[in-house]
């Protein structure tokens, strides 16, 4: 395991839950929520503004972006209204179902701007994006201007001295992009101020936001070719600081002490590192998702980030107000079918009491935090083991890796456990009818004639089968190269083998979930709404939307420090703990010390009862306006102001709403006890 983060940076901030991040960035803080400018772009309309989002995941399902994007598209869309336009790749198998195509009405400059690329060989495609608040869509195939690759390279180096090597074809069709777009705003800037001089408006005022450095190599070009359009560009993670921690390095204490340039030769990926230096020190405003993220990138990428702009959820979309209870209890009940199956012949242990633990994401076993939660469940195994035998903790460890197939043991017990239900729905429809025709012929129901020999043979049967002498598996599937997989060799080292004894279950299931799941049935969203608590003690997490997730189906979760939803957590609520957000420390203090919080945290919850659960989802619940796009879009729209402000002194934001700060602050809850350990005995 790598080295925990043992020293403190500059200027923290005390609070009576431990110590807080300091506030070196210039962050703006909200004004109010963004609903407030919710006017479908009548405002932007009139003022002429304009604002495109640039991202290579728009319409195109291929990471944690693509949630960001799509997620935050309905409160763009009803902020901008047709002044807003969103940009990426053609990816034909995405496009299929994510957007309709229609071509822009006559007249508007977006028209004009596309038939002049189209014009020069390009291909666009134009239409709607399929989701919540339809914005408009501009994708262009990049295989209609690889034929000007070598002359776009050209550029670069003359321009920038960035050299891309030929191989290198994530990057060269980054470069294609980039031009296409850049060449794209040049046109739609052009075809505007005409636009706006014949019909007596207000200039032009264009922003365009680009998110990642994939999309940043277009923000470059603008930059380059002194295109007058204010520019955003957001990194919601350092590309440079993902290969670092993947290489297990001891990143936070040596983030001041990295060659950048040196390291990221070493791993092959200097020209992509420039490309996003580059964007970031060319953006009129630079943004990142989380402070932590910004120390990162200060160092890094060497630029502060000018606002931090955290990621938010559509809510509307897990919203169940008074029903979430009732869907914990439903969905739960299909997990514990899949527990029967998979545990059967060892179930000694009493389902009402037995909880839910899981962790899921991108099969980084020490980045997502997988190897101090296993530590931390064999210590929480030995505290049950000693203090409520009683009591049983199910994990499920939901990492996708490459598996052979299905374990057949956990195959057989799904089998096994539906011909037990089915023989025993069967003996109950005719002990039910014997017992009918006893009654109607006047007679009490004797059990010795209700249930026959023939059915308890059956009964017998049944039980016989599912006899095994083997544990209980710890994974689903046959992971291929088992012996090397880190998640299994850690359970081996920990002894956490689902014995008779074991408190703690473990259950590792290397493929998502999906509702054609054949042992599951269900899909992420309602296994996560079944499950007690989502624990994810990540080391190295921009943002963290799992346990955003969590909190807005009413799940508590366990997060870090070093995440950027942990900060945010401990910056806006007095007390998360008493909101069912277990913060585990990974920054100031060893590792042996966050592996004991984080069992003493799971501890804590293991001795919570069915009441004092359900109060603690609702609080969680409560949280979701906290994280909601209404609540959180603001930022991004203070991000295009200030880039506005950059290129257009003059402008001013006509549409600026002044007021107190929204109450974005969550005092600790009535309701909530002191602590036990601050308790004193009366005398």
């Amino acid at each position: 395991m790598r080295r925990q983060m043992s020293y403190r940076f500059e200027d923290q901030d005390a609070s009576p839950y431990g110590l807080r991040m300091n506030r070196r960035f210039s962050r703006v803080e909200s004004g109010v929520d963004l609903k407030d400018y919710f006017d479908r772009g009548d405002i932007a309309s009139r003022e002429n503004r304009w604002n495109f989002e640039v991202a290579w995941e728009v319409a195109n399902k291929v990471g944690g972006i693509y949630t960001v994007i799509r997620s935050k598209a309905y409160v763009s869309t009803e902020e901008m209204g047709e002044q807003l336009c969103m940009m990426g790749p053609y990816k034909e198998v995405c496009a299929r179902t994510e957007m309709e195509e229609m071509e822009f009405p006559r007249g508007n400059p977006l028209l004009d701007a596309v038939n002049s690329m189209r014009s020069r060989g390009y291909k666009i495609h134009t239409g709607r994006w399929l989701v919540d608040g339809n914005p408009q869509l501009i994708l262009f195939d990049i295989g209609s201007a690889a034929w000007k690759l070598d002359q776009f390279k050209s550029e670069m180096w003359e321009k920038c001295h960035i050299g891309i090597p030929h191989l290198d074809i994530e990057t060269n069709d980054a470069i294609i992009l980039g031009f296409m777009i850049a060449e794209f705003l040049e046109e739609f800037r052009n075809f505007a101020v005409t636009y706006s001089q014949n019909h007596d408006l207000n200039p032009p005022r264009i922003v365009a936001h680009f998110h990642e450095w994939q999309a940043g190599v277009g923000l470059i070009v603008l930059r380059t070719r002194l295109v007058e359009i204010a520019t955003v560009f957001t990194t919601h993670a350092t590309l440079l600081g993902r290969y670092l921690c993947a290489g297990n390095t001891d990143f936070y204490n040596n983030l001041d002490k990295f060659a950048v340039d040196e390291e990221a030769g070493k791993r092959q990926i200097y020209h992509r590192y420039c490309l996003e230096r580059g964007a970031t020190h060319l953006a009129h405003v630079f943004t990142t998702v989380s402070e932590i993220t910004g120390f990162e990138a200060e160092h890094l990428l060497k630029r502060k980030p000018d606002i931090i702009t955290p990621n938010g959820l559509n809510v509307k979309k897990f919203s169940a107000i008074h029903e979430f209870q009732n869907m914990h209890a439903v969905a739960k009940e299909k997990i514990n079918e899949f527990v029967r199956g998979h545990f059967y012949g060892h179930m000694d242990f009493d389902l009402d009491k037995t909880m839910y633990f899981f962790i899921a994401g991108r099969y980084e076993f020490g980045n997502k935090g997988a190897d101090i939660f296993i530590e931390a469940l064999a210590r929480l195994n030995a505290m049950l083991k000693h203090e409520r035998p009683d009591t049983t903790v199910v994990a499920f460890l939901i990492f996708p890796t490459k598996t052979n197939n299905f374990n057949v043991d956990s195959l057989r017990g799904h089998a096994v456990i539906k011909q037990l239900r089915d023989t025993i729905n069967n003996v109950q429809q005719a002990v039910g009818k014997r017992m009918f025709d006893t009654c109607l012929k006047g007679h009490l129901p004797n059990s010795a004639d209700l249930l026959e020999k023939d059915d308890l043979v059956k009964i017998k049967r049944c039980m016989y089968a599912m006899q095994r002498d083997s544990m209980p598996p710890v994974t689903t599937h046959n992971v291929a190269d088992d012996w090397n997989d880190p998640v299994l060799a850690s359970i081996r080292r920990c002894h956490l083998f689902n014995s008779v004894h074991d408190r703690v279950k473990m259950v590792f299931h290397p493929e998502f979930l999906t509702s054609t799941n054949p042992l599951f049935g269900i899909d992420y969203e309602e296994f996560v709404r079944g499950c007690h608590l989502g624990v994810f003690p990540s080391y190295y997490e921009p943002w963290g939307y799992t346990p955003a997730e969590c909190t807005v189906m009413g799940i508590p979760s366990v997060t870090t420090n070093l995440s950027g939803f942990g900060c945010f957590m401990q910056e806006h609520i007095s007390d998360p703990k008493s909101y069912g957000i277990y913060i585990v420390d990974r920054r100031y203090i060893g590792l042996e010390d966050s592996i004991q919080q984080l069992s003493t945290f799971m501890m804590e919850f293991s001795r919570l009862n069915r009441r004092q659960r359900i109060i603690q989802r609702n609080r969680t619940e409560r949280l979701s306006d906290l994280l909601d796009w209404r609540t959180l879009g603001i930022y991004y729209r203070q991000a295009r102001v200030k880039a506005l402000q950059a290129v257009y002194p003059d402008y001013v934001d006509e549409s600026a709403i002044y007021g107190s700060r929204s109450n974005l602050v969550f005092s600790r809850p009535h309701s909530e006890p002191p602590s036990p350990t601050s308790s004193r005995m009366s005398k």
